[in-house]
């Protein structure tokens, strides 16, 4: 009977407890009803959105690098060819083999990096390789340089149909003992003159073939494009790893009673892609209205398009009696856009400086203490069919008047570009105009009348006085 009454006695004090804690629906302590504060939602949907030209973008030295010719019925079409500079085997002097040489083949191995975009089925490509009339140096390059090329000589062609994720079984010569097969990596492999290989390696004057440099002065530099099997085609985007591609050359020599096979490789030390887009009619309309808000925004990887964007929807909070909680960008591809060819997979957004160069959105700097770097967003959300971004402290500055809207972009960038800023263990987006992905997506921009127009979510706290 004793254990019974502390059962009951418990069982009431469980209950009383229970009661006395109510829910807050607000944000705070809610000790004192006054001093309570809630969490207000407003959709910004006032907002003025253009589709703009990207900004130059480097194209040397990049770990993909784009080669194609891809036409989308949504924008137009775009081409990318690819500028090579080769070297002497080993970056060093080269000194003949003896005895009588003859050469069996010679294949430039482009290596495919991840990132196709196009037609890999139907469409038949057709790469040509051709000579380039001006030096391809180790240089900065940008996807507006238009190269001076020999197109009166193809130095070699292949037709083939793209495919990307698939290894090759190639011969493997071996000096001096059996050769064999080997497989490897997905791989372009395009037959190459062997008549250019001889009287530039193997008949060369010993002058040429005394420094790379010099070698390089001889023949300039290779240039490959790529067409389409038929002009009906869509064709498509490859993206190449040059810095892990070559020049492979396989030939015997025959000296006194020694007859063997062997190889020797050519390495490609420069590259660089030279890019051009061709628009319908819809995007030179788009274009060529800089005034009004639109309402189908078209953003195009290959440092194609962009989005300027801005917020006068701001002006209607008072600055001194709001602090946001969070605010956050929501950007929808129009319904059906990204069949076939799929929505980027990641966009960036930036701002620009009193300088007009590209800065950090507050939240995705690591020079700012309010930054939300790992849920700064981005990336398409497939569930929900959108980007989003988290923009808590950069709309707040622009309510503050704290900084100034110098221009504010939303931009394709592929997803392994991030940048570390220097001296921070933070990674964040990169900013800088990419052609390391050949993506696009058509969003909704500001159209009133669709219920996926671009909208800046806020929920904010009123400050009591």
């Amino acid at each position: 009977m004793k254990f019974l009454r502390l059962d009951l006695l418990t069982l009431l004090i469980s209950l009383f407890i229970f009661n006395s804690c109510k829910r807050q629906d607000g944000i705070g302590l809610g000790i004192d009803p006054t001093n309570q504060i809630n969490g207000s939602l407003v959709v910004d949907t006032n907002i003025i959105i253009r589709t703009e030209v990207d900004s130059t973008a480097v194209t040397s030295a990049l770990a993909k690098t784009p080669l194609g010719n891809f036409t989308d019925p949504a924008l137009g079409s775009v081409t990318s060819s690819v500028a090579l500079g080769i070297s002497l085997p080993n970056d060093a002097a080269y000194t003949v083999p003896a005895g009588t040489l003859t050469i069996d083949s010679a294949v430039l191995v482009l290596r495919y990096a991840d990132g196709f975009y196009g037609d890999s089925v139907a469409t038949r490509y057709t790469a040509n390789i051709y000579q380039l009339n001006e030096k391809a140096a180790a240089q900065t390059y940008y996807n507006t340089k238009r190269w001076q090329v020999n197109t009166g000589l193809v130095l070699g062609t292949r037709t083939f149909t793209a495919r990307t994720h698939d290894s090759v079984t190639i011969a493997r010569i071996r000096k001096d003992t059996v050769d064999t097969v080997q497989k490897v990596g997905p791989q372009l492999r395009i037959p190459f003159s062997k008549t250019f290989i001889y009287n530039n390696l193997f008949n060369a004057n010993s002058s040429q073939l005394a420094s790379t440099l010099l070698f390089q002065n001889a023949i300039k530099g290779l240039y490959v494009s790529l067409s389409k099997g038929q002009a009906t085609d869509a064709g498509g985007i490859l993206q190449l790893a040059l810095n892990s591609s070559q020049l492979d050359v396989f030939y015997k020599t025959v000296n006194g009673s020694t007859i063997d096979t062997a190889s020797v490789t050519l390495p490609i030390v420069s590259h660089s892609a030279a890019i051009e887009y061709v628009y319908n009619e819809t995007i030179k309309a788009s274009l060529a209205d800089q005034t009004n808000s639109q309402n189908t925004i078209y953003l195009q990887g290959l440092a194609g398009l962009r989005a300027k964007i801005s917020f006068p929807g701001l002006d209607k909070f008072n600055p001194d009696s709001i602090v946001l909680n969070r605010a956050e960008l929501v950007i929808t591809p129009q319904p059906n856009s990204g069949i076939p060819y799929a929505p980027l997979p990641k966009l960036t957004m930036y701002q620009l400086d009193i300088a007009h160069q590209r800065t950090y959105i507050q939240d995705a700097s690591p020079a700012d203490a309010r930054n939300q770097i790992s849920a700064f967003g981005g990336r398409y959300d497939k569930t929900k069919k959108e980007y989003h971004f988290l923009v808590t402290a950069y709309i707040q500055d622009l309510i503050r008047k704290k900084t100034i809207d110098y221009g504010t972009f939303v931009a394709p960038i592929d997803t392994t570009e991030i940048t570390t800023i220097s001296g921070s263990s933070l990674s964040t987006t990169s900013i800088t105009p990419s052609v390391q992905t050949a993506a696009r997506t058509v969003v909704i921009g500001s159209d009133k009348a669709s219920p996926y127009k671009i909208k800046l979510n806020i929920i904010y706290t009123r400050i009591r006085k």
